[in-house]
């Protein structure tokens, strides 16, 4: 879970950034943007392929599981609209605003009762087997960004 929380807080600080620039720091946003969306890619990647599939076959943590996928649906279709608009456009940042609000909603779900919950269904050889697998499938999906 540490990789994911390291992942959260980079995500929340590009966010953040994002969030202070105007439409004249078209250079800046087009960047930050582009360093968001890869960073969400990866990190969308290893918990959909990874810690999702390994959660929902608890019951406990099914619930949660289908709704963090769908979480990421809507992000997901939240990041092709940002994508879609020039940054220099009066709305990207007003969709910007609304995908961080989704985001910073999704990350305190997973942090504050989706953590907690897997570290209650699963043991700490089972957590450190998803986090090693996880950690080398984000290597994997680094080296295919370069």
């Amino acid at each position: 879970m540490k990789l994911l929380k390291k992942d959260h807080d980079e995500v929340k600080r590009l966010l953040r950034e994002l969030d202070e620039t105007t439409e004249r720091a078209e250079v800046t946003r087009t960047e930050g943007f582009e360093e968001l969306k890869s960073k969400l890619d990866v990190h969308e990647t290893i918990e959909e392929e990874i810690l999702y599939p390994a959660l929902k076959e608890h019951a406990k943590t099914k619930a949660i599981t289908l709704e963090a996928y769908e979480e990421h649906h809507v992000v997901d279709m939240l990041m092709a609209e940002l994508g879609d608009t020039p940054v220099t456009d009066d709305t990207w940042a007003a969709k910007l605003t609304v995908a961080k609000e989704n985001l910073e909603h999704h990350i305190e779900e997973e942090e504050d009762t989706m953590f907690k919950q897997a570290r209650q269904v699963m043991d700490d050889d089972e957590l450190d087997a998803v986090g090693d697998r996880m950690a080398a499938r984000r290597e994997e999906l680094l080296k295919v960004q370069s």
